[in-house]
């Protein structure tokens, strides 16, 4: 179900996607390569229109999706804090969506690309908010930890890991709560979303399935009945999601929840057309649940190879990382290490002692 506002030949003036799409490593692109110009709405399926938003960093941007409500649009996952992403959404509102309301912000997870404007847009339009109950906490904690310095904890945490000096010096003489700057103001209450809740988003029943690891509560979006799954970064097409470990949790098993979620996800229809949060919508979903699972272990293998004598964290990252990782890489690259390091000692295929501050890890 569409509005005349979407048909308007101002959403038509782009390139249109190919009529024939495009098989890639097992999966099946039905709109090949292409996406939506910045500022235009394509509707993908009947009453979901994919919105790709630019973003200010090397990952350049985030499919964010909105869904016809009868008298209203339900938003999926906002977009940054910026003025640039501010202003897609004022266009948007101000021209193909304007007559109807927003009736919800619903978000996947809390990460800033995904909660980024998600406080704006409800103030904005009065609308809820509507996610998992531990990602709504971890955004409210996130935003209000700020402070001149990084805590000491967290520098104890990096140092552990093999951090160089410099780059310690560095990191303690820098502000702490980046975060909150990349996110805006959340509002004091939300609708809370949990494993196995329907929504039901104008004619469609959307059925919650939570994935663990990338963050703690994921939720994803799945249309049993017309096939279609909003799987926002538990299940990307082309790159890996960041499974990381944090100085807030630094004894945490992510990659754990992370495979134990790929286990889970394999229960799903095989042949959903998945709409992930970067890069093109896909058909395929076991099939990359495969390939996911299998690159994990490659590296889990390798590392345990690696660590045949004692290594740091920091010692790691050639294993793990195509490239070398620069000093604003290092907090991604470390966590994801100790993530892969903390698999293989739960798993007793590692040991660690810490030795004037220090972890050194070896295979058992």
């Amino acid at each position: 179900m569409t509005t005349e506002p979407i048909g308007d030949a101002s959403l038509a003036d782009h390139a249109l996607p190919p009529d024939e799409g495009e098989e890639r490593r097992g999966l099946f692109y039905p709109l090949g390569r292409w996406a939506p110009p910045p500022d235009k709405l394509h509707e993908i399926a009947p009453g979901v229109f994919w919105l790709r938003m630019p973003l200010p960093m090397s990952l350049d941007h985030i499919n964010l999706w909105v869904l016809d409500d009868g008298d209203g649009w339900a938003i999926v996952d906002t977009g940054l804090n910026t003025e640039g992403c501010k202003g897609v959404w004022r266009e948007l509102l101000a021209g193909p969506l304007a007559g109807r309301p927003v009736t919800r912000v619903i978000v996947t997870h809390y990460h800033p690309d995904h909660l980024g404007l998600a406080g704006w847009l409800t103030y904005k339009s009065g609308a809820p908010l509507v996610m998992a109950r531990t990602e709504y906490l971890m955004a409210r904690m996130l935003t209000l930890d700020i402070a001149d310095a990084p805590p000491d904890q967290a520098v104890d945490f990096y140092r552990a890991a093999g951090w160089p000096d410099a780059v310690l010096e560095s990191f303690r003489n820098r502000g702490w709560g980046r975060f909150s700057r990349a996110v805006s103001r959340l509002p004091s209450s939300f609708i809370r979303i949990a494993d196995g809740d329907v929504l039901r988003i104008g004619g469609r029943a959307w059925r919650i399935v939570v994935g663990r690891g990338h963050t703690p509560e994921h939720a994803c979006l799945v249309a049993d009945e017309d096939g279609l799954m909003i799987a926002g970064d538990q299940v990307l097409p082309r790159i890996t999601s960041n499974v990381s470990v944090y100085s807030t949790e630094p004894e945490a098993d992510p990659l754990g929840d992370w495979l134990a979620s790929i286990e889970k996800l394999r229960g799903l229809d095989h042949e959903l057309y998945v709409f992930p949060a970067h890069n093109e919508p896909f058909r395929g979903l076991h099939a990359r649940l495969n390939q996911l699972e299998a690159d994990h272990h490659q590296k889990l293998d390798a590392l345990e190879a690696f660590i045949a004598t004692p290594k740091r964290a920091h010692d790691c990252f050639g294993v793990l990382f195509r490239r070398p990782v620069g000093d604003d890489e290092i907090m991604m690259a470390t966590g994801e290490t100790l993530a892969h390091l903390h698999y293989l000692e739960r798993r007793g295929r590692a040991v660690r002692a810490r030795t004037d501050g220090v972890d050194w890890y070896r295979a058992a």
